[in-house]
């Protein structure tokens, strides 16, 4: 009798047991997580979650209060081009020659030898990648890049039951031409411009329409969550949202002032990410990468130049860093240094004007109008002109905790002078060990002429009006047009394709 029982009562154990021993398995060894990251295009951290009193942006919130939101978080470049180059790969632009803004097709550079793409290692590791999911499909890299065959699909529901998706997307609302969001307008009155812009009703409307735009990308995001949730797929999902530079105004996008380099970035994970935390830890899209990986339990590449936002052992450095080359065929060149203090800029071709001619500020910015016509009329105060002069300083120092706006240059100052020198030492380091090589003779002498200022008063005034017609009359019946594409061919000749 004994020699049954026995064995009875080890099976009996075994089946008691083995739910335990399962879910003991299924804690150690989760399912692979999949990743989610959506881009708003050409955005900062202009979002309610990050203060941003008069846009409603509560699936954000939403996302932000269960996840990490970090409030120092800054592209490498100002320019879409650059800084997707640098989050998809985590190198800086000078090491992978990713520079240059519209680099021509047959010129792009293939990736350094060993470096791979956020989606290649996924799909290299089982992942399905996917590219739009019913969202934008931009990519737009300064490297040779094949989306056929790095993206296996256009949505994470193509993938075969079972296995995980890298998933990448952009939200385009955010991109000029704002169209504003008319389910949910905000008064023009109520919204906080920088000091460094004219304050008048014309860029008053213009910007309210911009968060307008971040507004109807928020819906989407809800729709995105929605779906998630729906195919059972949220709590399992790595969502990374950010943005690939600052935002499109006239001292923003293509300038390296916080304006144009500062992004937001959320990451919602509840399996590793704690709710509700907040980071003012200093932070670069060159982190996006080792960090994305180490949240998917994934080996990180040791070629990687950023480090792991969730890996204790990985610390906060004292300065980040980014640059500005040439934004379509308008030639500049500048570098900079940012602590949490301070922002240095060293300015590589400062015989250039800031606004010297670009096709797509011209024809895109309303603001950029109102600063030529009060800048050419002798109506801007210092802060705003210092922008619109011919030639830009060598070198600028900004007190960041006194001057968050950056609009009083201490580079000549002598009472930071210590400072100066210590940005100037950390921006050599770094330039050196990114391999940055600065300006080409060529280069310098390159691209549209630095004729400056661009247009005269009369023609400027008449964009001016232009603008003001679209944008505070263009809601009557029926809608005035947007400005006309505005080239002067004369100066200006078009860019060889």
């Amino acid at each position: 009798m004994r020699r049954f029982l026995f064995p009875l009562l080890l099976l009996l154990t075994a089946l008691l047991l083995a739910p335990l021993v399962a879910l003991r398995a299924a804690e150690t060894n989760p399912a692979k997580p999949n990743v989610l990251l959506i881009i708003l295009e050409d955005w900062g951290p202009y979002l309610h979650c990050y203060g941003e009193t008069e846009i409603y942006t509560p699936n954000l919130d939403q996302l932000a209060s269960e996840g990490h939101l970090y409030r120092n978080c800054f592209s490498s470049g100002p320019v879409c081009s650059v800084g997707r180059s640098t989050l998809m790969v985590g190198l800086s632009q000078y090491t992978t020659h990713t520079e240059q803004h519209r680099t021509a097709p047959d010129q792009k550079p293939d990736l350094p030898q060993g470096v791979q793409s956020l989606p290649d290692l996924f799909r290299s590791a089982g992942y399905f990648t996917a590219l739009g999911c019913g969202y934008s499909r931009k990519v737009d890299l300064n490297f040779k890049f094949d989306e056929k065959v790095s993206y296996q699909g256009k949505d994470w529901s193509e993938r075969p039951p079972g296995q995980p998706f890298y998933a990448h997307l952009t939200l385009m609302q955010t991109h000029r031409s704002w169209k504003g969001d008319k389910q949910r307008p905000i008064d023009p009155q109520l919204v906080t411009l920088p000091l460094w812009y004219p304050d008048t009703p014309l860029t008053r409307k213009d910007w309210a329409l911009g968060l307008e735009s971040a507004q109807t990308s928020d819906r989407d995001i809800g729709d995105i969550v929605a779906r998630l949730k729906k195919d059972g797929l949220y709590d399992n999902t790595i969502i990374v949202i950010t943005s690939d530079h600052g935002v499109a105004l006239p001292r923003a996008k293509q300038f390296i002032y916080d304006e144009g380099l500062h992004i937001p970035l959320i990451i919602h994970y509840p399996a590793r990410v704690a709710p509700g935390a907040i980071s003012g830890e200093l932070v670069t899209n060159l982190d996006f990468v080792p960090t994305i990986l180490d949240l998917a339990g994934m080996p990180r590449p040791a070629y990687l130049q950023g480090r792991s936002l969730v890996d204790p052992n990985q610390k906060e450095p004292a300065y980040i860093f980014g640059g500005r080359d040439k934004m379509d065929d308008t030639h500049d060149a500048c570098r900079t240094a940012r602590s949490h203090d301070f922002r240095y800029i060293l300015n590589l071709m400062p015989e250039r004007a800031y606004c010297q001619f670009n096709q797509y500020k011209e024809q895109q910015y309303p603001g950029l109008a109102v600063l030529n016509v009060l800048h050419l009329q002798g109506k801007l105060p210092p802060e705003q002109d210092a922008f619109m002069k011919e030639k830009k300083p060598a070198e600028e120092l900004y007190d960041i905790r006194k001057d968050p706006s950056e609009v009083h240059n201490l580079a000549d100052n002598p009472e930071y002078s210590a400072t100066l020198n210590e940005c100037r030492s950390h921006l050599a380091k770094w330039r050196t060990a990114v391999g940055d090589t600065g300006v080409t003779p060529e280069f310098r002498a390159g691209g549209w002429p630095g004729i400056y200022p661009t247009r005269p008063l009369e023609e400027w005034l008449s964009i001016e009006s232009m603008w003001e017609n679209h944008i505070l009359h263009g809601s009557v019946k029926p809608e005035i047009p947007r400005p006309p594409q505005f080239f002067p061919e004369t100066k200006y000749p078009k860019p060889e394709k």
